[in-house]
């Protein structure tokens, strides 16, 4: 990597770009996981009924803005820190980032209407939401392999991008059924371990083909990740995931058992297992994409030093986000600790 950093460059501006893509990976990285699961929860909605979608919608409702903070913080950070590769960024994925808006618009004007719609009108709403759930999901993971094939335009890249698009959106299902096996109860709880089950075994071979395409579709990842010594230092990242998600498969084989017998002990005993394997295996993926990526933002174009603002703008940023960080950090666990427990469908009277 030495070769990769700007001859003569020392001190806080080696050190401070570092510090910056740290921070915007951790805010991308709890987005991911944060809005993930709700909008895992609204993908679900489409195999679930009428009384069970109000439950659903109110298991995800409390949470909802305190969620989406967390892009905002990401792409300001990205915007501040790195503003050339912001612009280059943003110009090659101008159309799914419109269409991932479209999508988080379309999501949250469906929460709302659809609780004072009228009963003829809240399929409509249901609809919208779950529209507007799957295209977020899905132009988020083309997002993502926009960025690992370097924004070349092709059609094995296209391919891939709408594959990991694909693979995104059943990691977001598991999430959400992992989500609502914690915070529902009866049917709905037991119907969410059948969902589990089925988005568990969709994320498994989504991330299999994603691992095995992506050295194919970038020579300088494959170079990463298959040379000595790199290939043992990183071979734990797979087998811990690989791990994970045996050990999800087992916790939802228990749970399946549990709710076949009517044990409702038995479910709540282990009903926070998948969700707890699920975001294990997001920090193990997210983990090695990092890897695979670092220190470029653009691969094989713009590293984050050549990208970097100048070093007095990334000390008075840094003095900012050291203040909202953690209110934001405050503001969530606070959010969550005041709405813990199981949920009651949604209403407004």
């Amino acid at each position: 990597m030495n070769d990769l950093i700007p001859a003569g460059l020392s001190g806080e501006a080696l050190w401070l770009p570092v510090v910056f893509l740290a921070l915007m990976g951790f805010a991308i990285l709890a987005y991911v996981v944060l809005d993930g699961y709700d909008l895992g929860v609204g993908l679900l909605m489409a195999r679930a009924g009428d009384d069970e979608k109000d439950v659903m919608v109110s298991t995800i409702g409390p949470f909802w803005d305190a969620n989406e903070t967390w892009l905002v913080l990401g792409v300001g950070l990205l915007l501040i820190a790195f503003p050339l590769a912001h612009g280059a960024i943003m110009t090659a994925l101008y159309l799914p980032v419109a269409l991932m808006l479209l999508g988080l618009i379309l999501r949250g004007v469906a929460f709302d209407f659809r609780v004072k719609a009228r009963d003829s009108h809240k399929p409509l709403w249901n609809r919208l939401f779950f529209a507007g759930s799957l295209l977020a999901a899905v132009t988020q993971g083309v997002m993502l392999g926009r960025v690992v094939t370097g924004f070349v335009p092709s059609l094995v890249n296209d391919v891939f991008s709408l594959g990991i698009g694909a693979c995104l959106a059943a990691g977001y299902g598991l999430l959400g059924a992992g989500w609502l096996l914690i915070k529902t109860e009866g049917m709905l709880q037991a119907r969410a371990v059948r969902w589990a089950q089925v988005c568990l075994v969709l994320t498994a071979l989504g991330i299999a083909a994603v691992s095995i395409a992506t050295p194919i579709v970038s020579a300088r990842i494959f170079e990463k990740w298959f040379s000595l010594p790199n290939i043992f230092f990183l071979a734990p990242i797979p087998l811990f995931t690989a791990a994970l998600f045996l050990a999800c498969w087992l916790f939802l084989r228990r749970l399946a058992h549990d709710a076949d017998e009517g044990n409702a002990r038995g479910l709540e005993r282990w009903c926070w297992a998948p969700f707890a394997c699920t975001v294990g295996i997001f920090v193990l993926a997210f983990n090695g994409l990092a890897v695979s990526l670092f220190p470029y933002l653009v691969i094989d174009k713009m590293t984050i030093w050549d990208t970097a603002a100048a070093s007095e703008s990334l000390w008075f940023v840094l003095v900012g986000a050291a203040v909202v960080l953690p209110a934001i950090l405050v503001y969530t666990a606070f959010v969550y600790r005041v709405f813990r427990g199981k949920t009651r469908a949604l209403s407004y009277y």
